[in-house]
C-alpha cells in the first residue's frame, strides 16, 4: 500500500497530495461504518477441499468457522479472488493449475467467503458492477456517456484512486492469520491491497486488463501483466496524472511481464488441440462454434440474434454449437423466448459429471446440433468454459479475459471501454479477430470463419507459434515468482 514519508503518503514514489489523504481517510471511515468493520476481528483459517475445482486442479478453499484441515504453509499458495464477473475467477483458475503443475497446494481465498465487512462492500459493489454492465447493452447512450468512459477512463489517474485504495483496509481482517511471507496471488486489486494493509509482504497483484488504469495497482506488491504493451503503459503510469502532468515511473523490480494467465491443462494441450482443430477442418468436419456467456450476463440480446442466425446451419447438421450459460438461469430464458425452436433444437446439460462426461465423448467423435450448459456453482459455471475450449474449433466472446486465451476467437463489441485492449492484442497477436461491433459485420466474419479454411488455419498456426515463445504461461510464471519469494526455514 502506499508508503509513507515525512511529507505524507506516496504511490510508487509519488506524492499524495493532503486532498486526496482527507479523501481517503473519510472513504475509510464511512465504508467501515457503513459495512461494520470491526479492526479486531478474527478469522482463524483453515482449508477443505474445493469440491469442483479440487478434483480437477487441487484447490483446497479457505474458510474461517467449522472443522477443516491446517492450512500448509510451506507447500501453499494462496490464490486471492472475488466474483465480480468471471474474470477474477478466471485467472484464479489458471494460477491453480499452474501451482498444482508446479507441486504447489492452490489456496482459494474468496473475499466473498467470509462474513465480513470487505464482504459486505464487494456484493454491494457487484450489484451495481452487474447493473452497469446489462444497461450497456440495453442502452446505447448509457454505454457512450457513462458505462465505456467509467470502465475505461475514469479510474485511470492514479492519485483519484488513493481513497478506495485506502478503503481496502476493510479487507485486511481475513489475512492476518497467513505468515506474512505467504505466496498471495491477487487476481483482483482489492485481493492485494487488503493483503497489503494486513502487513504481507510476499503479494503478486496480477493486473488483469491492457487498458492501464490506476485502478488495477497496488503499491507494495509485485505487479504482473500480461503484454509489452501494458508492461510499458503501466511502468510509466502513463495518462495517470493531470493532463499535461508526469509521473514518477514504477520502478523496474516492482513490475514484471508474465504473459498470458492460462490454465496449466490448456497450455501443455495446445499442439494437441489446434491439430484437431486443422484435422477437422481438413475432413470438412461441422465446425464447433464455442460462446460463453459471461460473469454478468450482458449482451443476451446480441448473442441470441447471433444464435437465431445460426440455426439453419445447426438444423441441417453443418455446424456445432456449444453455449456456455454459466450460472444465468435468465440468459437461458431469454433464448428460449428469442430464438424460435431452440429449446427443440438444443441439448441441455446442466449436471457437472454429465457435462464432463460429454466433453470427454466430443474430443473423440463427432457431436451436430447445438449443447447449452447451464449450471447453478459457479465453478461449474466458469470452469465449463475451459473444458469446452479444448474440444472447439472457434470460441465466440467479448473482449474480457477470455481474449488472452489459446483458441482462435471471435471478438464481439466490449463491454466497457477496459476491454477494448484485450481485442487489440488478440488482433496484433493473431489469434483472434478485432472486436466486431454490430450485429451484420460479426455475422459476416462468422460466415467466413465457419465456412472458409484462412482465418481459422492462420489463428491455429499463430497459437502454436506464440506458444513456443512461451506466451501462454504467464500463470507458471506468477507462481513460481511468489513462490521463490518465500523466506526458507521458517
Amino acid at each position: 500500500m502506499p508508503s509513507e514519508t515525512h511529507k505524507g503518503a506516496t504511490l510508487f514514489g509519488n506524492p499524495v497530495s493532503a486532498s486526496a489523504r482527507r479523501k481517503g481517510a473519510a472513504m475509510f471511515r464511512r465504508f467501515a461504518r457503513k459495512y461494520h468493520y470491526d479492526p479486531d476481528a478474527h478469522y482463524p483459517l483453515v482449508a477443505r477441499d474445493n469440491p469442483i475445482l479440487g478434483p480437477a486442479l487441487g484447490v483446497k478453499d479457505v474458510f474461517s468457522g467449522g472443522p477443516g484441515e491446517a492450512i500448509d504453509y510451506d507447500r501453499g499458495v494462496v490464490i486471492g479472488t472475488i466474483r465480480m464477473g468471471y474474470g477474477h475467477y478466471r485467472i484464479g483458475m489458471a494460477v491453480a493449475s499452474a501451482a498444482r503443475a508446479l507441486g504447489y497446494t492452490p489456496y482459494w481465498l474468496d473475499l466473498l467467503g467470509f462474513d465480513s465487512a470487505g464482504a459486505r462492500m464487494i456484493r454491494d459493489l457487484d450489484k451495481w458492477y452487474s447493473l452497469g454492465s446489462r444497461l450497456s447493452q440495453q442502452s446505447k447512450l448509457f454505454n457512450r456517456l457513462l458505462w465505456d468512459p467509467l470502465m475505461g477512463k475514469w479510474y485511470k489517474r492514479l492519485e483519484k484512486n488513493y481513497p478506495i485504495m485506502q478503503a481496502a483496509k476493510v479487507f485486511s481482517n481475513v489475512y492476518r492469520d497467513f505468515p506474512k511471507d505467504m505466496p498471495l496471488l491477487a487476481t483482483h486489486p482489492f485481493n492485494a491491497l487488503g493483503a497489503i494493509h494486513a502487513g504481507m509482504t510476499n503479494v503478486v497483484n496480477m493486473i488483469p486488463d491492457n487498458c492501464p488504469l490506476g485502478f488495477h495497482l497496488a503499491d507494495g506488491a509485485l505487479q504482473t501483466v500480461q503484454s509489452p504493451s501494458a508492461y510499458f503503459l503501466f511502468r510509466t503510469l502513463k495518462d495517470m496524472d493531470r493532463k499535461g502532468g508526469k509521473l514518477q515511473s514504477i520502478p523496474a523490480q516492482a513490475i514484471r511481464i508474465a504473459g498470458h494467465y492460462i490454465d496449466h491443462e490448456l497450455v501443455a494441450n495446445i499442439e494437441a488441440d489446434c491439430a484437431a482443430r486443422l484435422r477437422r477442418m481438413a475432413a470438412k468436419a461441422p465446425r464447433r462454434l464455442l460462446i460463453s456467456i459471461g460473469g454478468a450476463g450482458a449482451q443476451q440480446q446480441l448473442l441470441a440474434a447471433i444464435v437465431c442466425a445460426l440455426m439453419p446451419r445447426i438444423r441441417d447438421g453443418r455446424m456445432t454449437l456449444f453455449i456456455n450459460f454459466g450460472d444465468h438461469r435468465n440468459a437461458w430464458e431469454c433464448f428460449c423466448r428469442n430464438v424460435p425452436e431452440f429449446q427443440k433444437v438444443v441439448q441441455m446439460h446442466s449436471d457437472w459429471t454429465d457435462s464432463n462426461r460429454f466433453v470427454n465423448d466430443v474430443g473423440r467423435a463427432d457431436a451436430p446440433g447445438a449443447h447449452a450448459f447451464l449450471h447453478d456453482d459457479v465453478f461449474c459455471a466458469v470452469y465449463a468454459t475451459n473444458l469446452l475450449m479444448r474440444v472447439s474449433d472457434i470460441l465466440l466472446t467479448k473482449p474480457s479475459e477470455l481474449a488472452f486465451y489459446p483458441i482462435p476467437k471471435l471478438l464481439i463489441e466490449r463491454v466497457g471501454g477496459h476491454e477494448a485492449w484485450g481485442a487489440i492484442r488478440a488482433a496484433e497477436l493473431g489469434d483472434g479477430t478485432v472486436e466486431c461491433q454490430g450485429l451484420p459485420f460479426i455475422l459476416q466474419t462468422l460466415d467466413m470463419l465457419l465456412d472458409e479454411d484462412d482465418l481459422l488455419g492462420l489463428y491455429c498456426d499463430n497459437i502454436r507459434k506464440l506458444n513456443s515463445l512461451g506466451i501462454y504461461n504467464g500463470a507458471c510464471r506468477v507462481v513460481e515468482w511468489a513462490a521463490n519469494q518465500r523466506q526458507p526455514g521458517r
